[in-house]
């Protein structure tokens, strides 16, 4: 006989068993209906309700001087809402329409709205719509319900392409972008943000809020009625440090010059602020907020040259590097500045015969008058006499080989050349690779930047501040946010009397050396020319220069490179000297005040701070 008595024991741990399912059962009730009460009503409401956004007037961009250079205007966008219109012939009636007034492709059309319709979510079917189409579409809500036009803030450079590789552009999110922000409440699958320079660098500062629609559907996603507009907030406006007057005569002179290719990088020496920032090719951010609509019968390709010359491009300093070697010669104490040496227009080397760029020679030259006629004979026999090892340590204090600390990505270091460097790798130093070092030929490379943080370390005495480009930031309710500094990276230390022989040098080139056609009425210029070798093609073009005006501290200074442009004093110094001139117009005599290369006149601007969405129109 079997034995069905339940042992006591096992008994009481089926109880304990129940107990305990039921309390889960308690908790997860608890759970559903208390604790994540909120999160399921959020839920249902999501269910009940479909919101179109209607994206924020981005934050401005301006000039020092206050120009609008970055801006969102009135823009009208056609909405579908699905649910209204139910067979299939109707949807291809109402899509053949639209595709007529909108002047776009009937196919595409019909798929965007058979995608909306199957999906059950409001779709844009255009964007950017001229005035005449917008009235024309207007007229058609009668007669198709479901179709409307709604008013948004879009981005909008009134000025093209102007400052664009430092100000960047916008794009729709792609999926790696939707990654990143699926949380943010701000975003949504169409939104835009910032792709490139200051638009994506700052996107949380310049998005603002969005503003939208509320639309109350039924359990099956079809409109019932408009419920309210919710009102969007603008982003803040950032306020730059570039000059638009110094900006327009660096892009002027670089579309003008031989190759059209090149970079221009102007810094304020006492602070490090910059003054103007170009680089050739630029591109139009106005392109990248294009819809898809818009591009059609567009050329494609080539509307996005993302190289940045002025960080990105490293290059054979040529003539310019001989500032720097006049700081190892005249620290080394191995040359008196007036000791003179003999320039036949050649040097010979034994194995070889390196040539000065005047074929006739200099003749007898010392330091001032070799620095402002760029004798390379000169600097072959003071270079040597100073040794590579000083040469490779004074360009490593200029800042050589690093990058500059500017606040941007892809920023290239250049490369320093010096015999430490071969011996890591266990070559050989020749003495060729001294008589190139000197005169910034060989292996020594060098970025715009770079160049201009060079120049900009003459004229202060030295000191190295990191490059920055925003002066302030300021929120849509007129709060200051940001507030840019100066900061100190590092410094230059040589004896006062080397400081005060290598500006004499670089006046002297302007006034009577390589440089002259730099000079300025009204405005002391210290400059030097250079060209740079390039085995690929024509030399490059250099001039780096400061100026002085009444004996104030320079107030400017700035580097140009024009690739391919030859040579440096007829190439690059006629850009530098309008970009001086721009700069300084309110403290040079009349007469030098540039007439050109003033920046345009502000586009149309959507109304900002206090400004709504609007309405379904």
């Amino acid at each position: 006989m079997i034995d069905r008595q339940i042992p006591q024991e096992r008994l009481a741990l089926l109880w304990m068993l129940a107990y305990a399912a039921a309390l889960i059962f308690i908790l997860r009730l608890v759970n559903l209906q208390v604790l994540g009460g909120a999160h399921y009503r959020e839920i249902a409401e999501k269910n009940r309700t479909r919101i179109i956004s209607q994206a924020a007037p981005r934050g401005r961009i301006f000039s020092c001087d206050e120009v609008a250079l970055v801006t969102s205007k009135p823009s009208f966008s056609l909405i579908y809402f699905p649910g209204q219109v139910k067979t299939g012939p109707e949807i291809d009636r109402m899509a053949l329409a639209l595709s007529r007034s909108l002047g776009a492709n009937y196919e595409r059309v019909r798929k965007n709205i058979y995608k909306a319709a199957s999906k059950e979510k409001p779709v844009r079917l255009a964007e950017n719509l001229p005035l005449k189409i917008m009235l024309a579409l207007s007229e058609l809500k009668a007669v198709y319900p479901g179709v409307d036009v709604i008013l948004e803030a879009r981005r909008y450079y009134p000025f093209g392409a102007y400052l664009s590789h430092l100000v960047g552009y916008i794009g729709k999110m792609d999926a790696r972008d939707w990654v990143s922000r699926s949380r943010d409440k701000n975003y949504y699958m169409d939104s835009r943000l910032g792709k490139a320079g200051l638009e994506q660098l700052y996107e949380k500062e310049l998005k603002g809020k969005d503003g939208g629609i509320y639309l109350e559907v039924d359990s099956r996603g079809r409109l019932n009625r408009v419920m309210e507009s919710r009102k969007w907030i603008p982003g803040a406006d950032i306020f730059l440090t570039i000059d638009s007057k110094a900006q327009a005569a660096a892009e002027e002179g670089l579309e003008k010059s031989i190759s059209g290719k090149g970079a221009v990088v102007a810094l304020d020496p006492r602070s490090g602020a910059i003054i103007a920032f170009a680089s050739m090719p630029d591109y139009d951010p106005n392109m990248f907020v294009l819809s898809g609509t818009e591009k059609e019968g567009l050329p494609a390709g080539k509307i996005l040259p993302e190289f940045n010359a002025a960080l990105q491009g490293s290059y054979p300093p040529g003539s310019i590097f001989k500032i720097i070697t006049s700081a190892a010669i005249l620290e080394s104490g191995r040359v008196r500045p007036d000791e003179k040496f003999h320039c036949p227009g050649y040097y010979d080397a034994g194995s070889r015969v390196f040539r000065c760029w005047e074929k006739k020679g200099h003749g007898n030259i010392a330091f001032i008058a070799g620095l402002a006629n760029s004798c390379d004979v000169y600097f072959y026999n003071a270079g040597q006499r100073a040794g590579a090892l000083a040469i490779e340590k004074y360009s490593r204090t200029f800042r050589l080989g690093i990058t500059s600390g500017i606040p941007l990505p892809g920023e290239k270091t250049g490369n320093v050349f010096g015999p430490s460097l071969r011996a890591a790798r266990k070559s050989y130093w020749f003495i060729g690779d001294t008589l190139n070092q000197a005169i910034g030929q060989g292996e020594i490379l060098m970025t715009p930047m770079q160049a201009a943080g060079m120049i900009a370390a003459v004229a202060n005495g030295g000191v190295f501040h990191r490059p920055y480009y925003v002066d302030r930031i300021v929120k849509s309710d007129g709060q200051l946010f940001y507030q840019g500094k100066p900061e100190t990276l590092s410094s230059v230390q040589l004896k006062d009397n080397a400081w005060a022989l290598i500006r004499e040098g670089l006046h002297s080139v302007v006034l009577e050396g390589t440089g002259k056609i730099a000079r300025i009425n009204g405005a002391e210029i210290y400059g030097k020319t250079g060209t740079a070798q390039n085995p690929q093609g024509k030399d490059h073009a250099w001039f780096v220069a400061y100026a002085t005006v009444n004996n104030e501290p320079a107030k400017i200074a700035v580097a140009v490179l024009v690739e391919h442009g030859e040579h440096g004093s007829s190439a690059a110094a006629p850009i530098a000297k309008a970009v001086i001139e721009a700069a300084l117009r309110s403290e040079l005599p009349s007469k030098n005040k540039p007439t050109a290369a003033v920046a345009p006149v502000k586009g149309t601007e959507l109304p900002h701070p206090a400004a709504a969405p609007g309405d379904i129109i």
